[in-house]
């Protein structure tokens, strides 16, 4: 129990990774960069089901070690891979694109100064003080630490000022209030957990990651119920690569939408992860009604499947930094319902989308729990969940109306 437990955490981390890429990478590519982290996070189960039995078995055989003891042992591959991410991640990699997460405001300051922004204050977050600048003076004040930063007036446009921008002060400083990301109060918290945007990319991600989830987990014995003279190995490679194709298919669906991204705005990413889970809802009917005995045409079935599911959780990540972009580390997944549900009171949007991802994991679980061997049936019962939630959900604006930023 406790072993799962710390496992559990372990796999929360995911949430604050896909919030990090977020802040790195332009909205423009953003899809293209979570749907990349997350397709290799997902990958790693598939890696799990080859590697981990693998060593396991050396460890019996070569080493000698019993049963009891093997599999214990074995776990300390993955504490020295995981150990030795996290210490270079925290020598190598700095918060922010601009530097440390406690210096972030200081890059958009400098940004606003340079495109010639006057008389406006813009909150940020954190505890600034109060500062106001003399009038006339050249330069924005930077404050001390505990309140908000103002621009001064000087009605002239700075020698270094952005000539490509179009756009006025006001917008911009709207732009930089909206982007920022702030900690937001407990009502703005439950305000921006039950908008109908964040129904959205949860009911979505519930669908397809909570799938991908459960399929997951009985994939090795459905596969093992109708091929029973592959055995548990065979089958169990075969369900692998439901979980490695990932690496290929969850990125494929960022890098679509962020295709699409310049030309239909943040409707077409939306209309995109519909799109995606309606098909995807479609193969799940048709793999459980076939039930097909027939190795190659169960194979090619749920390789499609896992083509438009997995791209559908990539596809889902490039819509939700455009979701209450200050509220952004309020929506994404881990590997426990629970941990989600913690880290999302740090980040709200995020933490959102990923339990729910998490929870259709447990609520589909505990569907193939009660129709036993029937995998089939659960298969169809899946689809015509995916399929009725995400049309219930198509209608609904991508982002609220009248939000600032995250267009």
């Amino acid at each position: 129990m406790a072993l799962r437990f710390f496992i559990g955490v372990l796999g929360g981390s995911f949430v604050p990774c896909q919030v990090w890429t977020t802040g790195f990478f332009d909205k423009n590519v953003v899809g293209t960069a979570n749907a990349f982290t997350g397709g290799l996070g997902n990958a790693g189960g598939g890696i799990t089901y080859f590697l981990m039995p693998a060593i396991f078995d050396s460890l019996v055989s070569r080493q000698g070690l019993s049963a009891h003891v093997a599999w214990r042992v074995t776990f300390i591959v993955p504490f020295i891979l995981i150990t030795a991410v996290a210490v270079a991640m925290l020598i190598c990699c700095p918060d922010t694109p601009t530097g440390k997460w406690s210096e972030r405001h200081l890059h958009a300051q400098q940004n606003l100064a340079a495109h010639g922004v006057t008389g406006d204050v813009v909150d940020l977050p954190g505890n600034f003080a109060d500062s106001k600048s003399s009038p006339g003076s050249e330069s924005p004040s930077y404050g001390s630490t505990h309140g908000k930063l103002e621009y001064d007036a000087t009605g002239k446009v700075s020698t270094v000022a952005d000539h490509e921008a179009q756009i006025g002060e006001q917008q911009m400083l709207d732009t930089a209030r909206g982007e920022v990301v702030v900690k937001p109060t407990f009502k703005e918290a439950i305000r921006v957990t039950f908008s109908p945007q964040t129904l959205v990319t949860a009911g979505a991600y519930f669908c397809s990651f909570g799938g991908e989830l459960a399929i997951n987990s009985i994939l090795g014995s459905y596969y093992l119920k109708n091929f029973p003279t592959l055995g548990q190995t065979g089958t169990g490679n075969w369900a692998a690569m439901f979980g490695l194709l990932n690496v290929a298919f969850r990125p494929l669906g960022g890098i679509i939408s962020d295709l699409i991204y310049p030309h239909t705005g943040v409707w077409g990413k939306k209309m995109l992860i519909h799109g995606l889970a309606v098909i995807t809802g479609a193969f799940l009917i048709a793999i459980g009604l076939i039930d097909s005995h027939d190795s190659h045409t169960m194979f090619g079935l749920i390789a499609g499947m896992a083509f438009f599911l997995e791209a559908g959780n990539g596809a889902n990540y490039s819509l939700v930094p455009h979701v209450h972009p200050s509220a952004n580390g309020m929506m994404i997944s881990s590997s426990s319902f629970m941990c989600s549900m913690l880290i999302a009171v740090l980040g709200i949007i995020s933490g959102c989308t990923g339990a729910a991802g998490n929870l259709g994991g447990i609520v589909f679980a505990i569907i193939f729990r009660y129709n036993g061997k029937n995998y089939g049936k659960v298969f169809w019962i899946i689809g015509v969940m995916t399929i009725a939630i995400n049309l219930s959900l198509s209608w609904i604006r991508p982002i609220p109306k009248g939000q600032i930023g995250g267009r």
